[in-house]
């Protein structure tokens, strides 16, 4: 039955599909609206964790690719359980699963709260529930034209900061006059210095940025539905890191470099108070729509994250196998209408706790990549030793690189664990692994 469902998913997502599906879930909620708070903080500083994140992104996305070249056919978390058992590999999937239909809550969430911009009037739970409304019918189309679609709503916030590097650029240097005088570098030194709330901040600021850069190893479930993904994965992430890291540096430095960093409100995206500040017309009404446009583009990659690991973890009997079905244009039906009950959940939440509702969801997400990336990392560590063909792609420095990146990452989630403010979030997260980790004593109780 495995191999009849496997090859129920259509291998039609080209390379520029899968680069774009990928950074359509890394572009959301994280860059728009949460560099904010890290903003606020680390201060301008906060650009270290940005660079830091992505060096330790680097590897992990190397390790996929690396696995890729050995393992055709196989995605991400096949690559755990080939490394440390199915059981492993039930726990990562579930967790997995889990992470991006919190993170489709919250993206849809945010895009109703986006859309009030311009309906006021309208409750957020309606138009957060029209937002999953839209999201769940272009995830019924066929994967090449999801792809398709996806390359187009990345691309437009991805055109958009862009545009934005380029002008804040100008204002920055005084190409282009602003409403006040440029400012140069002044704000990077002045209000405190680089770094006014010391080292400790840019640690903090870690917790929030893993969540922004969560999603990038999407590109590991995009294998089984790509053709020569071996082939051309190694490519793929060489150019995807490097742009990840630009689209998230340089607008950082721009509003920092344009508005004093204690003077960023965390109400309005600082994307949109940079726009306001340079007196365009119009500024407001154009950067909604791209915010609009970017959180139902990161919980499109989303909803596409969540059925697919569902999918896989249904054919290799981890998940109930009615969740494997799949429509005669390769969409998991049954794993889509389970995402479509947790967004009504959501869109729920939105109504009877709409000021808390981004508070207690906005740590799962980034403890659970944490999680995923370590366990790639450590599956890369054992695997290596046992392949049974000489990979293409090698991350360099092994073993030394991954597992450097391994420990780096684990003491970030141990400062997850003891950071008060996302308490409510860790302790469900810790229920729910608790709950997954004896599920699998009782349902792999043969396997040593």
């Amino acid at each position: 039955m495995k191999a009849n469902e496997e090859a129920s998913l259509q291998k039609k997502l080209r390379p520029r599909h899968i680069t774009f599906m990928a950074m359509g879930g890394v572009i959301g909620t994280g860059i728009f609206k949460g560099s904010s708070e890290t903003i606020n903080l680390a201060g301008p500083g906060v650009i270290l964790s940005y660079v830091f994140a992505g060096l330790l992104l680097l590897v992990v996305m190397g390790a996929i690719a690396e696995m890729a070249t050995v393992y055709p056919n196989k995605n991400m978390k096949d690559f755990i359980s080939l490394a440390y058992g199915q059981r492993l590999a039930f726990i990562v999937g579930w967790l997995y699963c889990f992470m991006w239909l919190a993170v489709c809550v919250i993206e849809v969430i945010a895009a109703g709260s986006f859309l009030q911009f311009w309906f006021p009037d309208v409750p957020l739970w309606t138009l957060s529930l029209a937002s999953a409304a839209f999201i769940l019918l272009v995830n019924t189309m066929s994967v090449g034209r999801l792809g398709e679609l996806e390359f187009w709503l990345a691309g437009i916030k991805i055109a958009m900061i862009i545009i934005f590097i380029v002008l804040g650029g100008c204002l920055l240097f005084g190409i282009i006059p602003g409403s006040s005088p440029a400012p140069y570098l002044s704000n990077f030194t002045a209000h405190g210095g680089f770094l006014p709330n010391g080292w400790a901040a840019i640690l903090s600021a870690l917790l929030v940025v893993t969540f922004s850069y969560g999603g990038s190893e999407l590109i590991g479930l995009t294998l089984t539905e790509t053709p020569d993904a071996d082939k051309v994965l190694p490519k793929i992430v060489k150019s995807f890191i490097l742009r990840v890291v630009l689209f998230y540096t340089l607008p950082i430095l721009i509003i920092c470099g344009l508005i004093p960093w204690n003077q960023l409100s965390d109400q309005t995206s600082p994307f949109v108070q940079v726009l306001t500040a340079t007196g365009l017309q119009g500024a407001a009404h154009i950067m909604n729509f791209i915010l609009v446009t970017a959180v139902l583009s990161a919980a499109n990659s989303g909803i596409y994250g969540a059925t697919r690991m569902l999918h896989s973890m249904a054919t290799n009997n981890e998940a109930p196998a009615m969740l494997a079905k799949t429509s005669s244009r390769g969409v998991p039906v049954n794993s889509l209408i389970l995402c479509a009950v947790v967004l009504l959940l959501g869109s729920w939440l939105a109504y009877v706790a709409q000021d808390q509702v981004f508070g207690i969801l906005i740590a799962v997400p980034g403890f659970v990549v944490l999680l995923v990336w370590i366990s790639i990392c450590l599956s890369q560590l054992k695997l290596r030793k046992s392949y049974p063909i000489q990979p293409s792609f090698r991350i360099w420095g092994y073993p030394y690189i991954s597992g450097l990146t391994a420990i780096c990452l684990s003491v970030i989630a141990v400062l997850f664990l003891f950071d008060a403010s996302n308490r409510i979030s860790i302790g469900a997260c810790v229920i729910f692994l608790i709950i997954l980790f004896i599920s699998s004593l009782f349902k792999f109780r043969r396997t040593t």
